[in-house]
């Protein structure tokens, strides 16, 4: 497909572009849950998500572009997407950034395991060494700057799995389906999910500045979403998989601003042998998809 991506360092610049959005998401969502609900802002990003998008698609495709035949993947592609922004959300009350993003990058690792055990994939020798490199890592960060974390630590490894599965099953989607058309369902499964139980969530806004807060979440975790989409389509997979770890050293520097956290021997080195050994995955497994079948 020699041709396909004319633009492979474009698609780096918006991959890291995307990530950097996704590391001010986290940390602006970290920094209002100290006075709002983890739902609440939950429904904003996606609100402003599903809105933006329908903006951005319907005037130049219409409706008739996000016809589909699959519309009950679609609904648990998006209910998968809340259920981990929930979670995460939530972790990121308990953990510091740069620890949250660290244990998230374990979801290539995490989709090694799962193809493996369901999927009957073949799995290299290396790639095995890499996904327990991986899981060691994930032993240190649990434990950032010798704190004790407690229970809160289950949290961002069960949304790591739900996101592996998200990821495997967006993978399977993206043979037959638009990836705009995904975006779009993606944003309004999620907010009329958790619209549903919005009397009940509501609390109201205190003032504009954590209004504007609000809205800047919706925009970062849109505009990423948005720009990851791009990235894809300049670049080859495996081209891009290492560069999405640099959202674990966005994470790390947000923290370390906006609220003066660095991590702890321990968490650093569990932070670099997670990226090491997940973007060294990422990248096998998105060349070996790409390699030319004899």
């Amino acid at each position: 497909m020699t041709g396909s991506y004319p633009r492979p360092l474009q698609g780096v610049l918006f991959l890291v572009l995307a990530v950097a959005c996704f590391a001010l998401l986290d940390t602006t969502v970290k920094f209002l849950s100290a006075t709002l609900s983890v739902l609440v802002v939950v429904w904003f990003r996606y609100a402003f998500q599903a809105v933006a998008t329908a903006a951005y698609v319907l005037p130049k495709r219409g409706w008739r572009s996000l016809r589909t035949q699959h519309p009950w993947l679609h609904a648990l592609r998006g209910a998968l997407l809340l259920a981990v922004s929930v979670l995460g959300f939530i972790s990121l009350i308990y953990m510091p950034l740069g620890e949250f993003t660290a244990i998230v990058m374990l979801a290539p690792l995490v989709v090694t395991l799962l193809a493996a055990l369901f999927l009957r994939e073949d799995v290299s020798l290396l790639r095995w060494v890499l996904v327990l490199g991986g899981f060691a890592g994930a032993l240190l960060v649990v434990q950032p700057s010798g704190q004790e974390v407690g229970w809160a630590v289950v949290l961002p490894l069960v949304m790591v799995l739900m996101y592996a599965v998200f990821q495997i099953l967006t993978s399977r989607m993206a043979r037959h389906e638009d990836p705009m058309t995904m975006h779009f369902y993606t944003g309004w499964t999620a907010t009329l999910i958790i619209s549903v139980g919005l009397p009940w969530i509501w609390q109201s806004i205190p003032d504009g500045a954590t209004l504007g807060l609000l809205l800047f979440a919706g925009l970062m975790g849109t505009v990423g979403h948005f720009l990851l989409i791009q990235a894809f389509a300049r670049a080859p997979a495996a081209t891009l998989a290492p560069y999405l770890y640099t959202q674990i050293g966005f994470a790390m520097l947000a923290g370390w601003v906006v609220f003066g956290h660095v991590p702890g021997a321990l968490a650093l080195w569990g932070i670099v042998l997670i990226a090491v050994c997940g973007a060294s995955a990422a990248w096998l497994a998105a060349r070996k998809t790409q390699l030319p079948r004899a």
